[in-house]
């Protein structure tokens, strides 16, 4: 079910489905709540599934000129108040993962677990800075599709392009109804985050790492590194994956999920 909240000067909107321990979705860059349809979907017949769209990106309106972490997550943790929600386990898709380790960092004991779903604890390096300054500039000239059509096919594995041709173009409709100005405000906010290795590493909580061995953005070996450093981290490795193993590898993904939250 459709849901808002107020939040700042607009609202983030999110769906409410499914009932039992709470799992929270939050997407990547170019996304929006509905990238995980189907997988919530599943997730839904045993949990209490609520997948948000972050501020900047589908229906949630842009708050201000940039979206640090914190402050989406203090747009999280709206919803979950509003839900009455006293502990929750999240699961970030990419840029969504940033902003899980930020509500972590925030509201620790809100939280249950955490998934990093192809995402890092990284701050930016001087060249993805850059990079991003790049694709702000590309926005402002009015050049989204650009950026689209190279971006979201990349998430994918290169040799599964083929296979997954209908859900490459609908990642793309998807992103195609991100703002401007909400994605801009959004690579400022991933342009300035803090580097969280520390706090994974620290942390007691529970910690699933889906990773994609196949993956164009985060180099396999690289993340696998920092889960085995990570005293309660799980690893899921997937053989036939890029950045997007909810769509390449849903079955997978849906089961490894489930065993692991409802472990706690």
């Amino acid at each position: 079910m459709l849901k808002s909240v107020p939040f700042k000067t607009s609202s983030v909107y999110f769906d409410d489905r499914g009932s039992g321990k709470v799992i929270v979705l939050l997407h990547g860059y170019l996304e929006t709540k509905e990238i995980w349809e189907d997988f919530a979907m599943q997730l839904a017949k045993n949990f209490r599934v609520i997948a948000i769209d972050i501020p900047g990106h589908g229906k949630s309106g842009k708050i201000a000129d940039v979206h640090h972490m914190d402050l989406l997550a203090e747009a999280v943790d709206a919803v979950l108040t509003s839900l009455n929600i006293e502990k929750a386990f999240l699961t970030g898709h990419s840029m969504g993962g940033y902003v899980v380790l930020s509500f972590l960092a925030k509201y620790r004991h809100k939280v249950s677990g955490i998934c990093l779903f192809h995402s890092t604890p990284f701050a930016d390096t001087e060249e993805k800075r850059n990079n991003r300054d790049r694709e702000i500039e590309l926005f402002r000239q009015g050049k989204k599709e650009l950026i689209l059509n190279t971006n979201i096919p990349k998430g994918f594995a290169t040799d599964n392009l083929e296979k997954f041709a209908v859900e490459v173009n609908r990642a793309k409709e998807i992103g195609a109804l991100c703002e401007e100005d909400g994605i801009i405000a959004l690579l400022e906010g991933m342009k300035a985050r803090l580097d969280r290795q520390l706090l994974l590493k620290e942390t007691s909580l529970p910690v699933l790492f889906i990773l994609g061995k196949k993956d164009n953005y985060i180099p396999y070996e690289i993340m696998s590194a920092v889960a085995q450093h990570t005293a309660s981290g799980e690893i899921l490795s997937l053989e036939n994956s890029g950045h997007m193993g909810f769509i390449e590898e849903p079955e997978i993904c849906t089961s490894a999920m489930s065993s692991f939250v409802g472990q706690f």
